[in-house]
């Protein structure tokens, strides 16, 4: 058994970018940032940003689009997904995303979200089974 689940609650690092594939499916792409906060051996309060790519697909992205904004706040369910590409000097680049699967608006209405809206993915991102799988070292 595996399980590959990520969650996340956060805020919108800009505004989501929305394009389609020639296929015609929406994928919606921007960045998301959570935060945790301690206090260090002194006592003083430290805060820790951990930035997440995030993509959205069909229906979810489109409604990524129309009501997210920077700084939006939004709780995410999905799955970790990373590939590589080739940047246009040629270098072979690695990422990770989270694909998301269920969104939810925490924001007000003021700030462009939905206030408490839920969505659930509508088309499922491309599969990309037993793509490069002669990679994976196990």
């Amino acid at each position: 058994m595996s399980v590959n689940k990520a969650i996340l609650i956060g805020r919108l690092g800009k505004d989501p970018e929305l394009r389609y594939t020639p296929g015609g499916s929406a994928v919606a792409t921007f960045s998301l940032a959570t935060s945790e906060v301690y206090k260090n051996q002194e006592g003083q309060r430290q805060e820790n940003t951990t930035w997440h790519n995030i993509v959205c697909w069909g229906k979810t992205a489109e409604l990524a689009k129309e009501y997210l904004r920077k700084g939006s706040e939004v709780y995410f369910e999905g799955r970790i997904s990373n590939r590589s590409y080739d940047d246009k000097e040629g270098n072979k680049r690695y990422i990770s995303e989270v694909v998301v699967q269920t969104m939810k608006f925490l924001g007000s209405r003021q700030q462009g979200d939905s206030g408490g809206r839920t969505t659930d993915e509508v088309e499922p991102a491309p599969s990309q089974a037993n793509a490069g799988d002669d990679d994976l070292p196990f």
